[in-house]
């Protein structure tokens, strides 16, 4: 049986979903602070430099949704295999398999997004100034995303094993790099000189090397990761059930931002100004949805580690009590950036223009919160569970056939006003079906009709579809 920092399997399920989901709030929060100093030092140099930020902010969030799938998987892969009592060798090669396939990737995907910039931005309709500014800032993030993934990955393998607090110190480790250097690197000081744009590129390089170094001793350390005897065993069988998971995982993380991005191209046919206020209006929300995040982090490894051990009825107990605090944490904040959207739009809209746009969006928008909440803990536990296509699908649902094709429309008849209400009903109505899907996959008991008939309905038609595949599958094997 593996050695692990804390068993999930027993003791008070809610106090083990709140333990490892309140120190990653500080933890994202460090992190999210990285966009918010990079946006309002950048924002100082000019307009140009802040609508940069508009557009860089949700691409680099959609590629970032690599790292936190395959760390979704790695989690899942885990967490199962520690809950269902495998060795501790199994689960160290695990790991180290799940961090070889993720540095590997992560250098793949950042070299395709370097080669393909000129083409994605101004697809999203960046002009030749804003994509040099763009420019500036890729040419260090590139080589520092690797080491993100490997980091990220490294983290799972903390959470797994029941340890939220390590991952939270290193995210704030992280943090108090990038945004101790953005000011030095991009304004100057002494004989630095001032390297604009760029300077917020290096110091994200910067953050993520030392963040990486860190993480890598700490793993070594603790014997968390260490080189084990025939590495390549298993390494297909790891790599499988790493991706089973982590890749629809990552797929649906990409389609927030991307589904983002598709809606700041909605924006930037109503002037730069639109597209910088709903840059930074989208930033300020993310700070409002980091304990959204926190709890999805916290509730992954109890899931996992459960439903691995055959706790039906602890998984299902946090499954409730994530929904429940999402949706109480939302409503309250959707309340608070209703009184506060100016003072919140003040503080990275530069102009009185960009801050009106901001602020209407927040004001709007914070009133689905609960509703995008209710996805993510859902989601979250839908990966833990091993259903990974299932939440990719409540993402695809809420921004492919909701969100774009509303705020497009949205925007043709309302103008600004068309973005935050497309929000609300995508918001809304993938909040609602992630609780139907949650019910089917037994994640929850909850006989309320308007959950309990179509999550039977759905049970029953992937019943049919699994017979109807293992039928083909049959059939088809003799002809080979």
């Amino acid at each position: 049986m593996a050695h692990i920092e804390r068993s999930l399997t027993d003791g008070p399920v809610r106090r083990a979903v709140l333990s490892l989901s309140a120190p990653m709030v500080f933890g994202l929060l460090a992190v999210l602070s990285i966009g918010l100093a990079d946006a309002y030092f950048l924002g100082l140099l000019g307009q140009t430099q802040l609508a940069a930020v508009g557009f860089f902010y949700p691409v680099i969030i959609a590629v970032m949704a690599l790292s936190i799938g395959l760390g979704a998987g790695m989690n899942a892969a885990l967490s199962q295999a520690i809950g269902a009592g495998r060795s501790d060798a199994a689960v160290n090669r695990m790991a180290v398999h799940g961090l070889a396939l993720g540095i590997g990737l992560g250098a793949a995907v950042a070299a395709v997004v370097w080669a393909a910039q000129d083409a994605i931005f101004s697809a999203m309709g960046a002009d030749a100034a804003v994509r040099a500014e763009i420019a500036a800032y890729l040419g260090w993030w590139a080589p520092a995303f690797p080491l993100l993934v490997a980091t990220m990955q490294m983290n799972a393998v903390f959470r797994a094993h029941g340890d939220g607090a390590t991952p939270a110190m290193l995210l704030g480790l992280a943090a108090a790099v990038n945004i101790g250097l953005d000011p030095l690197l991009i304004f100057g000081l002494g004989p630095l000189p001032a390297f604009g744009t760029e300077g917020a590129g290096i110091a994200t390089f910067a953050a993520r090397a030392a963040t990486f170094a860190v993480a890598a001793a700490i793993a070594l350390r603790r014997g968390r990761v260490s080189w084990p005897a025939h590495v390549a065993r298993g390494a297909v069988a790891s790599a499988r059930r790493i991706l089973g998971v982590g890749g629809p995982a990552a797929l649906g993380r990409a389609i927030n931002p991307l589904g983002m991005a598709l809606v700041t191209a909605a924006a930037a046919t109503l002037g730069e100004a639109a597209v910088a206020g709903f840059g930074a209006a989208v930033r300020v929300q993310a700070v409002a949805m980091v304990p959204f995040f926190a709890l999805a982090s916290g509730l992954a490894p109890v899931v996992g580690q459960n439903w691995g051990a055959g706790e039906v009825a602890r998984t299902r107990c946090a499954v409730r009590f994530a929904l429940a605090l999402a949706a109480g944490y939302g409503a309250a904040a959707g309340i608070a950036l209703w009184f506060f959207a100016n003072a919140a739009a003040g503080l990275l809209a530069a102009g009185p223009e960009d801050r009106a746009f901001a602020a209407t969006y927040l004001q709007w928008a914070g009133l689905s919160l609960a509703g995008i909440g209710a996805l993510t803990a859902g989601n979250a536990a839908l990966n833990a569970r091993g259903l990974a296509v299932s939440a990719l699908a409540l993402s695809a649902a809420r921004n492919v056939l909701l969100l774009v094709p509303l705020a497009w429309v949205g925007v043709t008849a309302l103008g600004f006003a068309g973005i935050p209400a497309a929000v609300i009903v995508a918001n809304l109505g993938a909040g609602f079906l992630a609780l139907i899907v949650c019910r089917a996959a037994g994640l929850v008991g909850w006989e309320v009709a308007p959950i309990a008939a179509p999550a039977r309905r759905l049970r029953l038609i992937r019943r049919r579809v699994g017979s109807a595949a293992a039928r083909a599958r049959q059939a088809a094997r003799p002809a080979a």
